[in-house]
């Protein structure tokens, strides 16, 4: 899965990042994970400035995600968390990304990579090693409000 464009590459951490990051059960199993309206709006002010990847760890939840991101047009990897690093390093390389994430296993991601973003509400690990911390929480915009400032770092604003 190597870039064969030089495009920079945004890879966003689906669970925690794009929802809540909480889990709806019932006796079927996980059922629905709440994605929040604008992230979406976001990610067309750059889609077409970035190749644009989605991965999650979570395998039982992997359909309900998959269904959001092919409902937005975008691909999604599913990728342990504890395999997240090398699989990036490996495919992207660090320098040419920019990772959103949250959790424990994503804060030497957001550390190493060209540009690490976390969410108002990410682990305190995750925002320790953000250049930008979104002032919106997960689901509400966060991924919307980095859009926002990665267009502005990287692409001086400019919509088209």
């Amino acid at each position: 899965m190597q870039n064969s464009e030089k495009k920079l590459n945004l890879i966003i951490d689906i669970d925690g990042v794009m929802t809540t990051g909480q889990f709806f059960y019932s006796e079927k199993g996980k059922v629905l994970k709440v994605f929040g309206p604008h992230d979406a709006d976001g990610l067309k002010i750059i889609k077409d400035k970035l190749n644009i990847l989605f991965i999650t760890a979570d395998k039982r939840g992997f359909p309900i995600s998959k269904k959001r991101i092919n409902d937005m047009k975008y691909k999604i990897e599913l990728v342990k968390d504890g395999k997240r690093y090398e699989w990036i390093k490996n495919n992207f390389g660090f320098e040419n990304t920019i990772f959103i994430g949250d959790g424990i296993s994503d804060a030497p991601i957001i550390r190493d990579c060209l540009f690490g973003i976390a969410p108002a509400n990410a682990r305190i690990e995750a925002k320790r090693w953000a250049r930008y911390v979104t002032p919106s929480r997960s689901a509400e915009g966060a991924v919307c409000d980095a859009c926002i400032k990665i267009n502005k770092v990287f692409f001086d604003g400019k919509t088209k």
